[in-house]
């Protein structure tokens, strides 16, 4: 079965550069007096759980299968990045719920010291993001991570660009304005996230499969006549399982051709990226006794 890169030294250093983070923000919160900052580094805290979550999940994802979990945990890949997914458009949305608040009722920013703070958190989220960047292209639970962090970068480059502005003009709803914008494009970008992983937590069949293109490749296999029960699922954020039950025509006798199993699996992969199929070979006469010929039945 196809392996994906592993990220845990990309974990380890994108939990330590926002663990050390925290630590500094929430001191400098507590000698500063400024309740913003110490309130950021509570969502920062958020970060470093929710990239250690995305890590176990890359752990257990690699665990082999055993008697009781025969696909192996390869499914926590999907909770883990759902849970991100949602985490982040729940933070997203108390973030907008206060900045609405202060739009109501204007408070003073701590000007140079959030923008330093908020600085320092553009290069520490955005090395963090640059970090899961590439394997975020084929895998949504590297997805999340990133987009957790890039989201947070984004974040605090408004802060920077809100406390530049109200020094410069003192109107203080520059702020949460900037804060709404951006959190609105936050959404927009994970609701797409979050509809993936809700898709793959159902057992949709993957996007860019095409069941239809499936079911006619497997009908263009050597004594093939006909086939049922066909399911694609993911079993993780990266991996794509089939289960079929492929009739063989009234003149095929005996086993299948050689090679054809081996053939139909190698020309999956290649063709449509499922790792892990698992085909039934039947005849005319097992296709019509079936309990799963019927197309309503799983």
């Amino acid at each position: 079965m196809h392996t994906p890169a592993s990220y845990g030294r990309a974990f380890a250093i994108g939990i330590a550069l926002n663990l050390v983070y925290v630590v500094g923000e929430a001191v400098w919160g507590v000698r500063s007096h400024a309740l913003s900052l110490l309130a950021d580094a509570g969502h920062n805290l958020s970060d470093v759980l929710a990239l250690g979550a995305a890590w176990l999940a890359e752990v257990l994802s690699r665990r082999s299968p055993t008697a009781n979990f025969t696909y192996g945990l390869r499914r926590s890949s999907i909770l883990a990045a759902l849970g991100n997914a949602v985490a982040l458009l729940v933070v997203t949305g108390g973030i907008m719920w206060e900045a609405v608040l202060r739009l109501i009722h204007p408070h003073p920013v701590a000007g140079v010291a959030v923008m330093v703070v908020a600085g320092i958190g553009i290069v520490v989220n955005g090395l963090t993001a640059l970090l899961f960047a590439s394997g975020g292209r084929k895998d949504l639970n590297l997805h999340g991570a990133f987009l957790h962090m890039a989201s947070d970068a984004v974040m605090a480059l408004a802060v920077v660009a809100g406390g530049g502005l109200i020094l410069l003009t003192g109107w203080l709803r520059i702020d949460p304005v900037i804060c709404l914008v951006v959190s609105l494009s936050i959404i927009v970008a994970t609701w797409s996230l979050l509809r993936d992983l809700l898709d793959m937590a159902l057992d949709r069949v993957p996007r860019g499969i095409d069941p239809a293109a499936v079911d006619a490749f497997l009908r263009t296999l050597p004594g093939v006549c006909d086939l049922h029960d066909l399911h694609i699922w993911p079993i993780s954020t990266t991996e794509t399982a089939l289960t079929v039950h492929l009739v063989r025509g009234a003149g095929e006798q005996g086993h299948a051709p050689d090679g054809l199993l081996n053939r139909a699996a190698s020309e999956l992969q290649a063709r449509f990226g499922i790792v892990h199929p698992t085909l039934q070979i039947e005849t005319l006469t097992d296709a019509d006794h079936c309990i799963l010929a019927e197309a309503h039945t799983v």
